[in-house]
Formats: structure tokens, C-alpha cells, sequence
């Protein structure tokens, strides 16, 4: 259902973006648009990992570089049945976390130095543990796609606004292609943002066996998130939706659900949930 869903809301992005263009182009522009929205798509799908990384200036690490964190990913793919995921660090004070790539077999997961530093080992855990939980349920490269077609949607209706196309300078046009349709565009991604959220938790709850663990870590960086935003944040606002914890927006403008929401169904599956028989801090 929620692939269902997925695709349709994909779907009417792709139409907002063949409608602006119609409004800047006419048919022709329409046309070209869609052509744009394919090669955007197609483009995204196979370096949708190479985009995010490159934005946050990731240094990949292993076993020798980061034996600890590395271990502790590699326990957690196990315990989740995914490959090896590459991992990467990001030199940023602010807590948080991503995960990247067009599948399982080529997915990335990072954490910043700010996650590393201000969280235990448990938490630490759970929240790598929640983006293995996007990569299994194949989130990754949706939502680098919606990020993708959103920025283009915002960036060809400022262009409406010099370019009015065929609608012979309709001053209302031009003020529903600038400030609607990326309105639009940001309501779509929310709601595929939002829903996706909710399942990487459960997934991440699950491949922890620690639902605790990870409340505790995203009150932790919701704190901090808010106070300081990502580097890559403060330049690509489109990035936010990237992370496990958005960074400095309302919850009514957010991609994400509110915190406090995901904490407490976190809690109300601990009792449901039993802790992992392998440890993912290699503990046990």
C-alpha cells in the first residue's frame, strides 16, 4: 500500500513539474519537462548516493579507520538479513544521521561526529539501526528522487516568473507558478516523507531490539538539531528530509513526523519488542 502510495504522490510531482513547464513553454515546454523529469529520475537513480555524500563531504571509513563504529554497522546489517553497507563519517558538530543509495547492494549509511560524540553506544545502535531500517524497506532512493524533482519544481517556477510563456503575462499565473506550486511540491514530499519515517523506526526498533535506545537518541538530537542545523542544511534546505532528526522547522512544515509522536511509538512497542540475541555493539 504504501509503494501504492509512493508512486502516485511520484506521479503527481512529475505532473507539477510538466505543468510549470507548460506554463513557462506551452505544449512544447510541457514536453521538455517531462523529458527533464525522466533524465532527472534516471540521473538520480544511479548516483543518488555519489549526490548525497558529495553534499555532505563524507569520508568513508572501515574497520581500520573506525573499527568500532564500522563493526557495530556491519553487526546490525547482519542482524537486519542486508549486505554490508559502505560507511561514512561527516565532520559536523550537529547530531545526525542518513542513509543513501539505489538499494541494499549499494547503499550508504553516515553519521556525524556530533552523533558519535553526544550519544551512547546503545543509541548510537538504534539510530544506525533506524536508517538500515530505510535502506531494507528501499526508502533510499525515493526520497533522493522527491529531493531532486522538488529542488527543480522551486527552481523552474522562479523562472516562470521572468518567462510567462503563453499566458500572456497573466499576473495570477505567474504568482500561482512562484509561490503554489513549490507549496505544492512541499506538501507532496511531507507526505512521503512522513510515512516512511514511521516504518524506518519500527524497522530500526526491531533490527536493535532496542526501541528505548533509539526514543532516547532522537530526543537527543531533536534537542541539538534545533539549536544547530547540519552544515549541509544551512546550504540545501532540501537536505533536512535526508536526516533521521529535520533541523530548525515546525511541525507543520516538516518532513518528518513530530518527535514527540515518534518517541511515543517507540515506547508503546517495548514491550513488544525483545532485545537482539546478538548484541550490536558486539557485546553479547
Amino acid at each position: 500500500m504504501n509503494g501504492m502510495k509512493t508512486a502516485m504522490l511520484l506521479a503527481a510531482l512529475t505532473a507539477l513539474f510538466m505543468g510549470l513547464g507548460f506554463m513557462v513553454g506551452g505544449p512544447r515546454g510541457a514536453a521538455i519537462a517531462l523529458l527533464v523529469a525522466a533524465g532527472m529520475n534516471l540521473f538520480t537513480y544511479w548516483n543518488a548516493d555519489k549526490i548525497v555524500l558529495r553534499m555532505h563531504n563524507a569520508r568513508e571509513v572501515d574497520a581500520a579507520s573506525a573499527p568500532e563504529f564500522h563493526a557495530m554497522v556491519q553487526r546490525l546489517a547482519r542482524n537486519a538479513g542486508l549486505p554490508m553497507p559502505r560507511v561514512y563519517i561527516v565532520e559536523d558538530p550537529s547530531p545526525n544521521a542518513f542513509a543513501t543509495g539505489r538499494n541494499p547492494e549499494n547503499a550508504a549509511v553516515a553519521a556525524t561526529t556530533g552523533l558519535l560524540h553526544m550519544l551512547s553506544h546503545d543509541e548510537v545502535a538504534a539510530v544506525m539501526a533506524h536508517e538500515l531500517g530505510h535502506v531494507r524497506n528501499r526508502d533510499t532512493l525515493v526520497m533522493t528522487m522527491v529531493a531532486t524533482i522538488a529542488g527543480a519544481i522551486s527552481m523552474i517556477a522562479n523562472f516562470a516568473l521572468f518567462f510567462r510563456g503563453n499566458n500572456g503575462g497573466n499576473v495570477i499565473a505567474t504568482i500561482l507558478a512562484v509561490l503554489v506550486a513549490p507549496f505544492a511540491a512541499m506538501i507532496v514530499q511531507m507526505a512521503i516523507s512522513r510515512t516512511r519515517e514511521y516504518g524506518a523506526d519500527r524497522a530500526g526498533a526491531e533490527i536493535s531490539g532496542n526501541p528505548a535506545a533509539l526514543a532516547s537518541a532522537l530526543a537527543k538530537i531533536s534537542d541539538a538539531a534545533q539549536r544547530r542545523p547540519t552544515q549541509a542544511v544551512a546550504h540545501n534546505p532540501a537536505a533536512a528530509q535526508l536526516y533521521i532528526v529535520p533541523t530548525r522547522v515546525s511541525d507543520l512544515f516538516s518532513t518528518h513526523p513530530a518527535t514527540e509522536k515518534r518517541i511515543a511509538a517507540l515506547q508503546a512497542m517495548a514491550p513488544r519488542v525483545r532485545r537482539s540475541a546478538l548484541d550490536p555493539l558486539g557485546r553479547g
